[in-house]
């Protein structure tokens, strides 16, 4: 298979490969020049040796300086077979003792026993050069200079020589090195392709986690790991779903159904009363059905999912509730409900979407005008620091067993009535939760519920 720009393993093996060969370059440099340093001491002390040879043949017994050197001596001096030896000794008095040629005068001052290495240009052949200062053998508080040069052909020979053992040994020791990590790399990042085909196969209606985690490597086993909550997560989303179009379904099978049969009394009715009565039957079936649909399409919009697509802005919340509350007058009128405002009338800023907080408040009040004492009383409040808005009967409250049941979607208190479909508080829940805030439901003294939704404080 063809791999991407993007793949592990490439970016792995550039990774290897690229510092690999610059460490590979950097030894055969370092060793080049480590023989070639050493090849050339060895070359400078054999400069050196003969330097001293001829300072050994310096003679002064006559009272004058000369050098003693038959001439055999000097043909053995000077021989060599691939470069040419140059001499020369230089008096005190600045006369030239003995030589074969003119030498350039030593880069800076000589010191007594501190050989002096240089490359010089001599009869037109570039050498390298060793100038010595030794004390006449006359005259100890006088110098002798003696110098040696050689051309440098033993010495390229030799850089060639290293050079021609070094690069193929590198090049080798690269490929070999390059071949050990490729093999290294692509071995062990097959363990990952075995994982890619087994989630390539994986059958998405299963929802079954990944199995062998255990067994693979450690830095893949997050991810496996990761992968495996992810679908959990899914199975659990999967049957609330479920639940939850079940407990839909259920709910809008009733007034249907009941929408049906009123409809089928109503055409066959020939009493006028009583095909009215059908007909207002027919009506609330379909205000029931309105508001399901209604709180249906609410909790799916404040869905988690859909928080993204929320258009927020600033909101005054005292003018929204009281905006709110007068719509629900005259249902709390019909119930014989004493429906009232606790808050200021404005000046109250949060954050939020004016629709959903408009159906959050109305399902607040909705569930304390329901399921609230006949002929009681419902408040709905507005308080600062934090901001929070709440509301009160005076019915028979909700167990402390209950409380966080009854925000579960279609769930209803046993024995309640009002004829609710269990979404109210659900909905409210969703809404505060996309609001950053926080739904509580307590008691309300000295008798009732009191439900409040506290921002920022989720």
């Amino acid at each position: 298979m063809k791999r991407s720009r993007n793949s592990l393993q490439r970016r792995l093996l550039s990774r290897l490969w690229i510092p690999l060969a610059g460490v590979v370059l950097f030894g055969a440099l370092l060793s080049f020049g480590l023989a070639y340093y050493f090849g050339n001491v060895v070359h400078d002390r054999w400069l050196l040796d003969s330097a001293l040879t001829l300072a050994t043949q310096l003679k002064g017994d006559t009272g004058r300086l000369r050098l003693d050197l038959p001439r055999p001596a000097l043909e053995m001096f000077e021989w060599d077979s691939v470069d040419t030896i140059y001499e020369e000794v230089i008096s005190p008095g600045g006369q030239r003792l003995f030589g074969n040629v003119d030498f350039p005068a030593p880069p800076a001052a000589l010191e007594v026993g501190a050989p002096r290495y240089y490359d010089g240009l001599v009869a037109g052949n570039e050498v390298r050069v060793v100038a010595v200062a030794i004390p006449s053998p006359v005259d100890t508080t006088r110098r002798v200079t003696i110098q040696v040069a050689e051309t440098k052909k033993k010495r390229q020979a030799l850089t060639r020589e290293i050079m021609l053992v070094l690069v193929p040994l590198q090049v080798a020791i690269l490929v070999g090195a390059g071949a050990c990590i490729w093999f290294a790399v692509k071995s062990s990042l097959s363990g990952l392709d075995a994982i890619a085909a087994r989630l390539g196969d994986y059958e998405a209606d299963s929802l079954r986690p990944l199995c062998d985690v255990d067994r693979a490597p450690s830095e893949v086993k997050p991810l496996m790991l990761a992968i495996n909550q992810l679908i959990g997560r899914l199975v659990e989303a999967r049957g609330t779903q479920q639940r939850f179009v079940a407990n839909a379904a259920h709910q809008l099978r009733t007034p249907l159904a009941a929408l049906q049969v009123q409809t089928e009394r109503a055409l066959r009715e020939k009493n006028p009363e009583r095909q009215s009565e059908a007909l207002s039957h027919v009506l609330r079936a379909v205000t029931r059905l309105r508001r399901l649909t209604q709180q249906l399409l609410t909790l799916t919009r404040s869905d988690a999912s859909a928080a993204g697509t929320l258009v927020m802005a600033d909101i005054d919340l005292a003018e929204l509730a009281r905006h709110e509350l007068e719509r629900w007058a005259d249902v709390a009128i019909a119930r014989n409900i004493d429906l009232g405002y606790d808050g200021p009338d404005s000046g109250m800023k949060v954050r939020g979407e004016e629709q959903l907080l408009c159906e959050l408040i109305g399902n607040l009040v909705d569930n304390a005008i329901r399921y609230g004492r006949p002929g009681g009383e419902v408040t709905l409040g507005v308080r600062t620091n934090p901001p929070t808005i709440f509301v009160e009967d005076d019915g028979p409250g909700i167990a402390l067993g209950e409380r966080a049941r009854v925000q579960d979607p279609f769930y209803r208190t046993p024995g309640s009535n009002g004829g609710g479909s269990g979404l109210g508080l659900a909905i409210a829940r969703e809404i505060a939760a996309r609001h950053g805030a926080r739904l509580d439901i307590g008691d309300h003294v000295p008798r009732g519920t009191r439900i409040e939704v506290v921002f920022g404080a989720a």
